[in-house]
């Protein structure tokens, strides 16, 4: 093969430049979301860990104002 015939090949694959930005975009939204939802996870875990403590330091009472706001949500 001679260079232009390279060249010519070498522009017929679909990794152009614009093809890789296209797709490094793509990789980097898909590692956005799942940063998103492991938020989410904390956000669970943290009002777990929020509800564990007012029942231990309140009572039971609290439990039930807990359980009324979480149905509301």
């Amino acid at each position: 093969m001679t260079e232009t015939e390279i060249a010519i090949e070498e522009s017929k694959t679909p990794t152009s430049r614009t093809t890789r930005f296209a797709e490094w975009l793509m990789a980097r939204e898909e590692r956005r979301q799942e940063k998103e939802s492991n938020l989410e996870g904390l956000m669970k875990l943290n009002f777990l860990v929020s509800t564990a403590t007012l029942i231990a330091v309140a009572g039971a009472s609290t439990l039930n104002y807990l359980m009324i706001a979480w149905a509301w949500i």
